[in-house]
């Protein structure tokens, strides 16, 4: 049970870290507005007094081994700077000029950029269709056609795709072409309309600059991005080259356990960049250059600011997708970037356009909490702009007259729309509780996320906009014929929206009715041998025979193939969580294991069907043995509904 309630977490910290930020302590407290700060200068001294003072502590606090930040300000590197140690057995501190770290998903930032480098070169059309670049067809889906500007909004449609994206075997790893062929997902929805984080998508844009160039994927990069920007400690090559390899930090869960080896990443124009803080500013300065860095051009200004401006906005008035960045606009900045996760590297990038300001921030742990390491980063982001680019003073938030209808309209359960709706990892859509919940004053809430460093409270400010109580950031709810469709909040970056569903598919009544299922099919398997026992220690007879006796037993037999089934995937589920190369081809075996315990323990539903029958014909049973057999046929079906209805029994591996 612990892997499902926890699913949802891995699904969307896989390529993209989505932690609220830790609010300052007093805030909670403040009932009146707070006063706009004076700016700070942003200076080198300053700077570092700053980073200086809040990085020890906050490592300390998130259980972090090393960390590196670089700032570039006016085209140039402000601050560079390593904390803690890159390998804490030989205590080989961070180097910010040849440590290298995993940035993840912000790797995407260096695909979109080669993708646009071609669209420059007329050999690629954003509007065109993806299926002209390839020699293997996207499925038609929605009546339209996938484009590339599809994928760099992530509005794809294609559902999520986990299985074969890490690895821990070089030799396991597939050619970019045959990952993408054997792990095509599902679309499920229209494109261009839904926002859904896709590594397929970012993978398969990087693939296309593969097939428009001629130049496999690594070596593009190499050669039109790397090179003129003198990003030398910079690579897409899995495994290390040899130059490169003995600069690796090691990555860690925890400072105190062993450092786990290197993250083989198949999907690789999604995240499988490794390169040096240094190398990043690099990069930095030449989107904040509109293109260039130190002479060299790698993209048209025009090209540049066409990448950085809103290309699709899911929410109004809320951030919207650039092209491939994400807008996370604070304090009347624009500000575009990325964030990125592998399973024990964790990094942000940010590029405050209006100010020629880029920031850069690479952990080599996951922490004791995942949502700690979360909130390192975007606390300190919060926190680098009050310090330096504060905004206007902060005024009451007055609720409007109709803030009681409105959010009675918006409250119930919600699911992420990036998740997987056609394999096993649907059981995503319940792993991580959503709920909106109102108040009598027609003020919000979400519980979930606010144990995770969110405001406690949202006031409505405009019509269906809610503002934290004692903050800036926003909720809003997308309506379509008088009907919530979606709802997104500034919490998390526009590469993802929350649907609501109804309160039979919600997390609570799933959860609840799985919990109670399990646990009456796990006592009834556990109670057979002991009622045996007893009868045989007070030698009482077996009440039952012949036919009656053969259902009762088999009832038992297929009890303890639904437990079976249900703890096998959710140890499956688990095991991969802490090691997400376990999904992969090398499972098939056991994911056919658990799909045949599955389909079993569905169509042994019958039998205790036809015992609670048997039972209530025969005069000699007293009550309660045919309650409790009840109880084991509603629990029987709704497991069965379960397994059904979150795919465990799909024909196909793929996932």
């Amino acid at each position: 049970m612990r892997a499902i309630l926890r699913l949802a977490a891995l699904l969307c910290a896989v390529g993209l870290g989505l932690g609220a930020a830790l609010p300052p302590a007093h805030i909670a407290a403040v009932p009146t507005p707070l006063p706009a700060a004076a700016p700070h200068s942003l200076t080198h001294d300053d700077l570092e007094a700053y980073l200086d003072g809040f990085f020890p502590d906050a490592m300390a606090r998130a259980d972090i081994a090393g960390a590196v930040v670089v700032v570039v300000k006016d085209g140039h590197v402000l601050l560079e700077k390593g904390y803690g140690y890159a390998d804490i057995d030989s205590r080989k501190p961070v180097d910010p000029a040849r440590t290298l770290f995993r940035p993840g998903s912000i790797s995407k930032l260096f695909t979109w950029t080669a993708v646009m480098q071609l669209v420059e070169k007329k050999q690629l059309d954003l509007d065109r269709d993806v299926n002209d670049y390839l020699d293997f067809k996207i499925p038609e889906a929605f009546g339209k056609p996938i484009t590339l500007r599809n994928l760099m909004t992530h509005t794809s449609g294609f559902e999520e795709h986990i299985k074969g994206l890490m690895v821990d075997d070089p030799a396991r790893l597939l050619t970019l072409r045959d990952a993408l062929v054997n792990g095509m997902p599902a679309r499920i929805y229209p494109p261009g309309e839904v926002s859904a984080y896709s590594n397929y998508g970012a993978s398969l844009a990087g693939y296309i600059v593969q097939r428009a160039s001629g130049e496999a994927f690594e070596n593009y990069v190499a050669h039109h991005i790397f090179q003129p920007l003198k990003m030398e400690h910079s690579t897409f090559v899995q495994p290390l080259p040899a130059a490169l390899a003995s600069d690796m930090s090691k990555g860690y869960y925890l400072p105190e356990g062993k450092p786990q080896s290197f993250e083989f990443i198949s999907m690789r124009p999604a995240g499988a960049l490794t390169a040096t803080a240094d190398d990043m500013a690099h990069f930095m300065i030449a989107h904040l250059n509109n293109g260039s860095y130190d002479g060299v051009e790698i993209l048209k200004p025009e090209t540049a600011m066409l990448m950085h401006r809103a290309a699709f906005q899911p929410t109004p008035p809320l951030a919207a997708m650039a092209l491939g960045f994400y807008h996370e606009d604070r304090n009347g900045h624009p500000i575009v970037g990325h964030g990125g996760d592998t399973q024990v590297f964790h990094s942000d990038l940010h590029l405050i356009l209006d100010q020629n300001v880029g920031l850069f921030v690479s952990l080599n742990s996951a922490g004791h909490e995942t949502s700690l390491v979360d909130n390192l980063r975007t606390f300190l982001l919060d926190h680098f702009m009050d310090r330096y680019f504060p905004g206007p003073a902060l005024t009451v938030a007055t609720p409007l007259a109709s803030a009681p209808a409105d959010a009675r309209a918006v409250a119930g359960a919600y699911i992420v729309s990036r998740r997987s709706d056609s394999n096993f990892f649907s059981v995503a859509r319940i792993a991580q509780p959503i709920e909106i919940v109102t108040d009598k004053d027609g003020s919000l809430s979400l519980p979930g996320l606010a144990a995770a460093g969110g405001a406690k409270k949202w006031i409505e400010v405009a019509p269906f906009v809610w503002r934290e109580e004692h903050g800036t950031r926003r909720l809003v709810a997308r309506l379509q014929d008088g009907h919530v469709r979606w709802v997104s909040s500034e919490l998390f970056p526009p590469i993802l929206v929350l649907q609501p569903v109804s309160f039979w598919q919600s997390a609570i009544f799933v959860l609840s009715l799985l919990g109670a299922s399990v646990l009456m099919l796990a006592l009834t398997v556990v109670f057979w041998p002991i009622k045996a026992i007893l009868r045989w220690r007070y030698s009482q007879p077996f009440a039952l025979s012949g036919r009656a006796a053969l259902l009762y037993r088999l009832t038992r037999i297929f009890a303890l193939i639904n437990v079976v089934a249900i703890g096998g995937w959710a140890a499956f589920l688990l095991s991969g969580q802490l090691r997400l190369s376990v999904f992969d081809a090398q499972s098939d075996g056991l994911v056919r294991i658990l799909q045949l315990l599955s389909i079993m323990a569905i169509a042994g539903t019958i039998v205790p069907i036809i015992e609670f029958g048997t039972a209530l014909r025969d005069p000699n049973r007293i009550w309660w043995t045919k309650f409790t057999d009840g109880l084991i046929v509603t629990a029987s079906l709704a497991l069965a509904w379960f397994l059904i209805n979150y795919n465990f029994i799909t024909v196909s591996t793929n996932y």
